[in-house]
């Protein structure tokens, strides 16, 4: 067959969805032993026998270096967008004060940390913050469903720390493996450049460990009413480190003192029609007029062990801790106080990073959080740029000594008074930079276990989504199954099947209703448009009914 009779193969077969190599590849189309066309392989040709699972330390991590398919992925991923963020484009920002209490509720707080932002009553910290969504563009509306993404720059007297994490206090996934193809399933088909609930869904019925994120997310806490009363949490389990070395296992929580407000999708959409930018303007806004908007940061504690007593995995991302069981513990108060002078120079070009830890804080075996950090600086390194941490925004308020030097648009070098501009390493008899002396005792967590690719053993992918589904109120309940079964209405039956499987085992009531939703789609009753089309198709064809001609000129 010559290569014009291939290549002609090769579109037919893709205008049937077939998978097809593109035309004018140089691939001979070789196949190793138990390949065949549509084996997941590396950019290297590597098969992938495991998309699921990081190389960790036993089935909880910590994740290893070498984890090179994950390392490959990740950094691709990275880079796919210039210069936007592939995630969380859409965002605001303000700058602020973080007022610690001093007090872990009512313990000394140094009984369980040594970070000395916490350490004093009254104690201030400038803060900035930027708020997001997440996987849309840069100017989409503040109105779309989507995790919004909440993140806290500490300027504190150590060096800088980042508080990421989004509004909803659960993820879709565990394993940082999987993040590319997370967001590639809400990102516009590669295609036809338009996203579909049948993308997301497909990721997420094969994807049981999302149900808890989707027991959220298609209620009315998948759309908060801005970003002034909308919650905050780390989602990543972290570690705080007394004197003494010894580690806790500890979740963030920030809980808005203006109160939480939701919006339904109608309520979304009456207000997209009038304002895209409703959340921005009312931030920019409330601070203008002095209404400073304050939140509480609260922290639950746990042992740093494994916790067998419990139905699920503490470093698992896609669970709650229980409050009864882990109270949630005031330790300060932040207050957003200022806009940004210039939203490029703040907002835009703020870069925030889960590994930015100062002293007293750690990090946990957390998959998701390994992964994240470093994910989060790769991508500010290629998106802001080599020196990203020289700009006003991202440098620490305090004293900066590296050895780190030029790449693109560095503009000052960080050299400390009297040192020898020569000397750029370390060590160093001629008067380089010395390391610092050790605040406390190193934490030496301990590991033993075989370097595997495997899950987690206590998934309990159904449980917490379930309670939380009976913790809705019913408008909350009716909400969801209405985004639920509009989202799912033009999906592939067999994705709307494994979606009423997987929502009956988290609650037989939401497994019922959903498949009831999708049968009066299907019939043209509730959530259907005339002709059986989707409100998207009816909102093209009524784009040309309802306009209005007129003359050239």
């Amino acid at each position: 067959m010559s290569q014009e009779q291939d290549q002609t193969r090769g579109a037919n077969a893709g205008e049937n969805g077939t998978a097809v190599t593109g035309a004018g590849s140089s691939q001979d189309g070789r196949l190793a032993a138990g390949e065949n066309a549509n084996t997941l392989t590396t950019r290297q040709g590597h098969p992938v026998y495991d998309n699921q699972n990081l190389r960790t330390v036993g089935n909880r991590g910590p994740a290893t270096l070498e984890n090179y398919q994950f390392l490959e992925k990740i950094s691709h991923f990275d880079r796919e967008r210039v210069p936007e963020r592939v995630v969380h484009a859409r965002g605001a920002g303000a700058h602020g004060i973080f007022e610690a209490y001093g007090k872990v509720g009512d313990e000394a707080i140094d009984k369980y940390t040594r970070a000395k932002l916490f350490n004093t009553p009254g104690k201030e910290t400038p803060v900035f913050v930027r708020f997001s969504t997440v996987g849309h563009g840069g100017h989409s509306p503040e109105t779309l469903r989507d995790p919004r993404g909440f993140a806290v720059k500490f300027y504190t007297e150590d060096g800088n720390w980042d508080l990421v994490g989004n509004n909803l206090k659960v993820f879709f996934i565990r394993d940082a493996l999987k993040f590319p193809d997370l967001i590639h399933s809400q990102k516009p088909d590669p295609v036809t450049n338009r996203q579909s609930g049948e993308r997301i869904f497909d990721f997420i019925c094969n994807t049981p460990e999302a149900m808890h994120m989707v027991s959220f997310l298609f209620s009315p806490w998948g759309i908060p009413a801005n970003y002034r009363q909308m919650q905050g949490s780390g989602v990543n389990t972290y570690k705080w480190v007394n004197k003494e070395g010894v580690g806790v296992l500890v979740k963030y929580h920030w809980e808005p003192l203006q109160g939480i407000k939701n919006l339904t999708q109608p309520e979304a959409e009456a207000i997209q029609a009038k304002n895209f930018n409703h959340a921005t303007q009312d931030l920019y806004e409330a601070i203008k007029a002095g209404n400073f908007p304050q939140w509480e940061l609260r922290v639950q504690i746990m042992s740093d062990d494994e916790h067998p007593e419990l139905d699920f995995d503490p470093l698992d991302d896609t669970k709650i801790w229980p409050e009864d069981q882990f109270p949630h513990l005031p330790v300060g108060k932040m207050t957003l106080n200022k806009n940004p002078e210039n939203y490029f120079a703040e907002v835009e070009q703020a870069a925030f990073g889960t590994g930015v830890l100062v002293d007293g804080l750690d990090f946990s075996d957390d998959k998701m959080l390994q992964g994240r950090t470093f994910s989060y600086s790769d991508t500010q390194r290629y998106r802001v740029g080599t020196n990203y941490l020289q700009l006003p925004i991202n440098a620490p308020k305090k004293h900066v000594a590296t050895n780190q030097r030029d790449g693109q648009m560095a503009y000052h070098v960080d050299s400390a008074p009297g040192q020898n501009l020569h000397v750029n390493y370390e060590p160093s008899s001629l008067q380089g930079l010395k390391e610092s002396p050790r605040a406390g005792a190193e934490h030496m967590p301990a590991y033993e276990g075989r370097l595997v690719r495997q899950a987690i053993d206590r998934t309990n992918n159904f449980k917490q989504a379930g309670e939380r589904y009976r913790l809705h109120e019913e408008w909350e309940r009716n909400d969801l199954i209405n985004n639920m079964t509009g989202a799912l209405a033009d999906a592939a039956q067999v994705i709307q099947d494994k979606m009423i499987d997987l929502c009956s085992q988290c609650d037989a009531d939401w497994g019922r209703r959903l498949a009831e939703g999708l049968q009066n789609a299907r019939n043209g009753n509730a959530g259907a448009t005339q002709a059986n089309e989707s409100k998207a198709s009816a909102a093209v064809h009524e784009a040309e009914a309802i306009a209005h001609d007129a003359k050239p000129y």
